[in-house]
């Protein structure tokens, strides 16, 4: 079917409400077992009510990511908000960053391949046997999926099974620990990493982005809940409100401003770098096109590792 020349190009919406609460008490998380008040709660899925309904009014072709702070899939709002969307014939995905503790039946009410989970595993919150079982739920689901784990140093036994016990088109990412600065990956680690993620120096060696191209504020936009508009998560200037202007208003072509993005939501749309191309409908699940792991036995050359570990401290490692 050929698109119009003058059809509106798909628009890519990252929502982050007021969400603050986990279920997970990660060390290197500083919403660790937060707790939201009710009222907190009501507020974020009234919030979230009035998003799902601007993008139901639209016209134009979306792409839809749920950013939360928190865990969101434990919340039926949230799911209810991935199935509405999903069932509308503009909005072209609906995914949602999770640590897939929450229930995963109603994956298979959305049309197959609309729903995408962006899924981390958290070594110590849950067993790798329950995750992967939760896994296997998704695909059996029809939903799109990838699954990633932060990559600090006692982590790597369960990078090790966890990529050999996932299907091969499951694209396993790895985010790098950064918090220690330069140099907390040796060589040999470098490349067993890079094995498993081809796309992993891009997180642990950001290149500089002030002045380069990308697609934020003109293809993709940060929502908040009020409806405040951003280019990206990561620029704080407010371009305007969701709810007040037209969306054509505000959307604009603009270089970066930022001296560095080390976040895959935020470099993954820089237009001189290979993402959209990799990645094509599947970048804000973060599943490349037509992924199949290829490394076969290098995942059991492991790097050796140190035995005492230095325990991480909190960083911001959600939206990554």
């Amino acid at each position: 079917m050929k698109v119009a020349a003058d059809a509106p190009a798909v628009l890519s919406v990252l929502y982050r409400g007021r969400l603050a609460s986990c279920n997970y008490a990660c060390g290197y998380c500083p919403f660790a077992k937060r707790r939201d008040s009710r009222e907190a709660l009501a507020r974020d899925a009234a919030d979230l009510q009035r998003f799902v309904d601007w993008a139901l009014a639209q016209s134009r072709p979306l792409q839809i990511l749920f950013t939360p702070w928190g865990e969101a899939m434990i919340r039926k709002p949230y799911r209810q908000a991935m199935l509405a969307l999903a069932a509308s014939p503009h909005v072209r995905t609906a995914s949602i960053q999770t640590n897939l503790s929450g229930p995963t039946n109603w994956l298979a009410d959305a049309p197959a391949g609309k729903l995408g989970l962006w899924c981390t595993y958290h070594p110590g919150e849950t067993t790798m046997a329950r995750f992967l079982d939760r896994c296997a739920r998704v695909s059996a689901s029809g939903a799109r999926y990838s699954v990633g784990v932060v990559a600090l140093r006692h982590h790597f036994e369960d990078i090790r099974a966890l990529r050999a016990a996932l299907p091969p088109e499951v694209y396993l990412w790895l985010n790098a620990y950064n918090d220690l600065g330069p140099g907390y990956y040796t060589e040999e680690e470098q490349a067993w990493l890079m094995a498993i993620d081809p796309w992993f120096d891009f997180n642990a060696h950001p290149s500089r982005s002030a002045g380069r191209p990308c697609r934020a504020g003109s293809d993709a936009i940060s929502v908040d809940g009020d409806g405040s508009v951003r280019r990206c998560h990561f620029l704080p200037q407010v371009l305007g409100n969701l709810y007040e202007q037209p969306i054509a208003e505000l959307l604009n072509e603009r270089s970066c401003r930022r001296r560095m993005c080390d976040c895959y939501i935020g470099y993954a749309q820089r237009r001189d770098l290979p993402f959209v191309d990799d990645f094509g409908d599947g970048l804000l699940m973060r599943v490349p096109s037509a992924w199949h792991y290829q490394g076969g036995g290098s995942i059991e050359n492991m790097p050796s590792v140190p035995l005492a570990a230095p325990a991480p401290r909190r960083i911001m490692m959600t939206a990554s």
